[in-house]
């Protein structure tokens, strides 16, 4: 029986290795793609191209245009969106921010916007990272005041800054705390051409934070990943761990970075 059933097996895997195959050279061209531009691309002969393609387009894989022209299919975005609708930022950013904790030995927090305010959602520390700068899960934060706070900031037209200035009045919790409109912005500015946010002391003396930003598949920011630390702990050498853990959170969410 064992003996019996490899052929089959070896070709339903030398299928689905085609079928792959036709997809990923789909997936190459904006526009239709003729039948013999797929034979060449993928490898295949034009014939058993030309079989599986017709498989396909019944299951709605690919669309045929017109005879002799291919398309993906919608079905490929309708699995797609039940992938991502899926998909959780929390999920996705755990064991990352578990691995970053593990290097930096500082609490990590996750955290995403409501409103005029960022909301941290998930957290990785240690009790002996210091309990001061552990934010609770579902705690908040003002935008200006904080570090993923100005990322999201930092996205926004000037004329929505302008408008949170008035809402809020840029209240602060201390010496450090920004609250002039014109220094606001020139951080923003920072910000947005260094693709990373600090916050120095300004939402709570003696604690410091650095964030970057995760990105959805549209390119969305969505959510910020920081670490927190005692001001004199906080070491410029973790940001390029911190930039680099939240990019591959973002790529897990099928974010794709412009190289």
């Amino acid at each position: 029986m064992k003996i019996e059933s490899v052929p089959e097996q070896k070709t339903t895997i030398q299928v689905i290795e085609r079928m792959v195959a036709l997809l990923d050279a789909l997936a190459k061209y904006p526009d239709p793609v003729s039948l013999k531009e797929l034979s060449k691309v993928s490898g295949l002969h034009p014939s058993t191209a030309h079989r599986i393609l017709n498989d396909m387009v019944v299951t709605r894989f690919v669309d045929r245009v017109e005879p002799g022209t291919y398309r993906l299919g919608m079905r490929l975005l309708e699995l797609g969106n039940v992938v991502k609708s899926r998909l959780s930022v929390r999920e996705a950013a755990l064991d990352f921010m578990r691995a970053l904790h593990k290097k930096t030995q500082q609490t990590i927090n996750l955290s995403v916007r409501q409103g005029d305010e960022i909301v941290y959602i998930d957290r990785a520390f240690s009790e002996r990272s210091g309990m001061q700068v552990v934010r609770a899960i579902g705690g908040r934060g003002p935008l200006h005041l904080t570090s993923t706070g100005k990322l999201f900031l930092s996205v926004d037209e000037p004329k929505a800054i302008r408008a949170y200035a008035t809402r809020t009045g840029l209240a602060g919790h201390n010496k450090n705390s920004i609250t002039d409109l014109g220094k606001l912005e020139r951080e923003l500015g920072l910000v947005k051409s260094r693709g990373y946010s600090r916050d120095n002391e300004e939402l709570e003396l003696g604690v410091r934070c650095m964030a970057a930003g995760i990105y959805d598949d549209s390119g969305k920011l969505i959510a910020g990943l920081s670490i927190s630390a005692p001001a004199d702990r906080l070491q410029d050498d973790w940001l390029d761990d911190l930039v680099l853990t939240a990019r591959q959170i973002s790529v897990t969410l099928g974010y794709m970075p412009v190289e």
